[in-house]
């Protein structure tokens, strides 16, 4: 079998190229190197002697990695196997073959072009169909409108737009089409925003995500009556949001009534390579045109969108540009029909159901969880009322059963929602108090992103939608062939679920209870924070009332800075943080998701109180300079008194150098003089004699221990537990204000009588008084040599009799 070496070595300098990119990630070079040659290669001039292949790839290696860094999660990349690295060499084939000549090249893309299509047409059940490939998914339908334009406006070829004067088009599209398609068709096509319509959604019966046939057909009566001409109609086979499917059949024949063209996108299409089918995505067989997102559902990069038409004019088609002329644009199939047939019918087919089956499964065990609620579900409060209750209920169960049977999407869209304690009354928690709605969203917010974290091979993303709000959703459809999700993906995504629905549940019953116990503090100022997923927001307001505003700014932003830090180093399960990055609340504190056993009096207590103590420390520090400067000027004066009055005790003789030591030597002076401590906290100065005489009664100086919260706790038990949580939290406490005040004592420890002071150095001693009032026994020899000074020790003497004064040889 002869092989084209030039095809041979594509082939070989692919795989080696796809091996150094995806190797890239996993090289163990050093981060400072990377970031060196990453350095290097910012864009100059151009070598002169060129680059080798190897370096080139290398370079790219380096731009697709050098923005991760060693703390931050690397982002899943899509998973590109044999069929991805089929798709990435009908790229390099395109190029290789566009430099064939004419007519070699006419015969290999005639042949490419018409076996994709072929494949395709058969693939989804669209007989008949011509196929035009574009790399954005909306340029397909513009070029349809294009053609539908062009047939429906006879002249429009040769006068142009002057013809849509006499009858203005217009183009019909679902309220839940994806956002900015309209507008993007107008600007292509050059018409004004008045033809576009915008059909609302159902608002009584089936899905509140399908276009409202009714008002459709009252819409196109009024244009029509009014000398407008409808021209095309866009349908969803799965919505954007949450995937759900028109009514298709209804809406292909109210289009032949009308004379319409109707065009069919979403990814529920991708069901029609299945065996069975469900008839409202079968209906789309039937349409003028519909889009495929290929590349998504196969797992495919860089493969180009298809737009199936039907059409019997090919000089219209090549006027709109569905058909080209030049032979190198028709090689946009070439990566589609190398994929096609490297992965088969079969492993399509497979590809598809296996997305098809998550989503199921997933659904199935959603409906068993509690406090989630899945899209699409139909209630009998919104079937109106009819004489009879029987009858009124038989008509639910039929409604409900169609409705379920048309909602059989592969997109599965749920959201928490807490269900009310009163069953009776048949409603939701929803609306007990204000502002719930945006607080569910909050929450639904942080699930997805939380979700995402704990299981990325899933998938699932945020959707926003008009009525149910922000939801979860899981497209397999989309995601399941490029991440390679399995069903151990999905039942692992239930068991995050199931252990995220408590504390959500418990969040969202205490953020009542929290708000009430921060109304209780004066010091303290509930924020109201709706897009904040947790308990709730507080700000500590300083008891300050002479300063103005901007100080005051900056004294609540010190504080409230300063009590964030310590509530950080608190022993607890909650998060304490700033809020969100971009959110209108500042200088507060945010407290994050809450647990079953959360003591929230506790909670708000412990912030008052360290609150408190950050207050009074900062009023203490402020005061410390002018405290400190009195006190150096009284311990001055206090100082040259104490010189003048030992002066005055020992004599001049003492004073002079020799004639004093020899005198010290036969008559040793005992001073009169005692020692001095500065207090800074109170600013005075106070004699040491007290601290010596308690020294001497305890025999040594013993640092005093703090007691702190945690000697009141067990080993491993955290703060802000409730009793009888279980386990070693049973012990906590249960009185908030009990523990606020606890929290006080231990930070502020009150002198006792058995408690020892504060240690003083011992170069602050100067004289050791004889005090007959301390009928203690001397020191050990552990504890050292308690009273000395200048030389003069006391020896051990029996209890009850004075230390005579021994002589040291000066």
């Amino acid at each position: 079998m002869m092989v084209d070496p030039t095809l041979a070595e594509m082939g070989k300098n692919l795989n080696e190229a796809m091996k150094i990119l995806e190797d890239g990630r996993k090289a163990s070079e050093p981060d400072a190197d990377r970031r060196q040659f990453s350095r290097s290669s910012i864009p100059g001039p151009l070598q002169g002697d060129g680059q080798d292949v190897a370096s080139i790839l290398q370079l790219v290696q380096n731009l697709m990695h050098d923005d991760e860094e060693e703390d931050r999660p690397s982002h899943r990349m899509q998973n590109v196997g044999e069929q991805g690295h089929m798709a990435l060499l009908g790229h390099s084939l395109a190029a290789y073959i566009s430099v064939l000549d004419r007519e070699r090249l006419r015969k290999l893309i005639t042949r490419i072009a018409s076996d994709t299509t072929l494949w395709l047409c058969r693939l989804f059940r669209y007989e008949s169909g011509s196929a035009y490939y574009h790399e954005d998914d909306r340029e397909g339908l513009l070029k349809v409108c294009r053609l539908v334009i062009n047939t429906r406006y006879e002249d429009y070829s040769t006068e142009g737009y002057t013809v849509l004067n006499s009858r203005q088009p217009v183009i019909y599209q679902s309220a839940t089409c994806r956002p900015g398609l309209g507008q993007h068709l107008c600007s292509q096509l050059g018409l004004p925003l008045s033809s576009l319509c915008t059909v609302p959604c159902n608002t009584m019966f089936g899905s509140q995500h399908q276009m409202d046939i009714a008002l459709l057909d009252k819409l196109i009566r009024e244009d029509v009556e009014t000398g407008k001409l409808p021209l095309l109609l866009i349908a969803n086979a799965g919505t954007p949001g949450a995937g759900h499917t028109d009514k298709l059949g209804r809406l292909k024949e109210l289009c032949e009534q009308y004379g319409m063209w109707l065009h069919i996108e979403g990814v529920n299409l991708a069901t029609l390579a299945l065996w069975e089918v469900s008839s409202p995505v079968t209906a789309a067989t039937r349409s003028d045109s519909m889009t495929l997102t290929l590349g998504p559902w196969l797992g495919l990069p860089a493969v180009p969108a298809v737009t199936l038409y039907r059409h019997e004019d090919p000089a219209l088609s090549l006027a709109a540009g569905l058909t080209s002329s030049q032979p190198v644009e028709k090689l946009r199939a070439l990566p589609l029909w190398l994929s096609l047939q490297y992965l088969g019918h079969d492993g399509i087919v497979e590809k598809i159901r296996h997305a098809v089956e998550l989503s199921q499964r997933l659904l199935e065990k959603l409906k068993t969880l509690a406090s989630i609620k899945t899209s699409g579900v139909v209630s009998l409060s919104r079937i109106p009322p009819i004489s009879g209750g029987s009858l009124r209920d038989l008509l639910g169960s039929l409604i409900l059963s169609i409705v379920e049977d048309e909602l059989n999407s592969p997109v599965v869209v749920f959201r928490f929602s807490q269900e009310t304690s009163a069953e009776s009354s048949g409603g939701s928690v929803e609306g007990y108090f204000a502002g719930e709605r945006e607080v569910l969203d909050s929450l639904n917010r942080w699930l997805c992103e939380r979700l995402a974290q704990l299981v990325p091979a899933s998938g699932v993303d945020i959707v926003e939608l008009e009525d149910e709000g922000t939801c979860v959703r899981f497209t397999p459809l989309m995601t399941a062939a490029a991440l390679g999700t399995q069903r151990c993906d999905v039942d692992l995504l239930v068991e995050r679920l199931t252990e995220l629905i408590p504390v959500l549940n418990c969040t969202l019953r205490l953020r009542l209870d929290f708000r009430e116990e921060v109304y209780r503090h004066s010091a303290l100022s509930y924020i109201e924070d709706l897009n904040w997923p947790g308990l709730g927001a507080v700000r500590y307001e300083p008891r300050i009332e002479e300063l103005n505003d901007s100080k005051r700014q900056l004294e609540v932003e010190k504080i409230n800075s300063e009590l964030l830090v310590k509530l950080g180093e608190l022993d607890a399960d909650l998060i304490f943080s700033t809020g969100l990055e971009f959110g209108p609340e500042k200088d507060c504190i945010f407290i994050g998701m809450a647990t079953e056993d959360l003591d929230v009096a506790e909670l708000v207590d412990t912030i008052a109180a360290l609150g408190r103590d950050i207050e009074e420390n900062g009023r203490l520090l402020e005061n410390m300079t002018e405290v400190v400067r009195k006190g150096i000027q009284e311990a001055e004066l206090q100082l040259q008194k104490d010189n003048q009055d030992k002066l005055m005790e020992e004599g001049v003789l003492r004073q002079i150098p020799l004639v004093g030591s020899v005198l010290n030597w036969f008559s040793p002076f005992q001073s009169t003089v005692k020692g001095r401590t500065f207090n800074l906290a109170a600013g005075s100065l106070d004699s040491t004699e007290p601290t010596y005489s308690m020294k001497s009664q305890t025999g040594g100086l013993a640092s005093p221990e703090t007691p702190t919260s945690s000697a009141k706790r067990l080993p491993g038990q955290r703060l802000f537990r409730r009793e009888g949580a279980g386990g070693s939290d049973s012990h906590s406490e249960t009185s908030s204000v009990g523990q606020a005040e606890e929290l006080s004592m231990e930070r502020f420890p009150q002198p006792t009588t058995p408690t020892p002071p504060s240690p003083v150095p011992d170069e602050a001693v100067s004289v050791v008084p004889e005090s007959p009032e301390t009928p203690q026994r001397p020191p050990t020899q552990e504890n050292g040599e308690v009273g000395t000074q200048e030389g003069v020790e006391e020896e051990r003497e029996p209890v009850g009799q004075e230390a005579p004064v021994e002589e040291t040889g000066r």
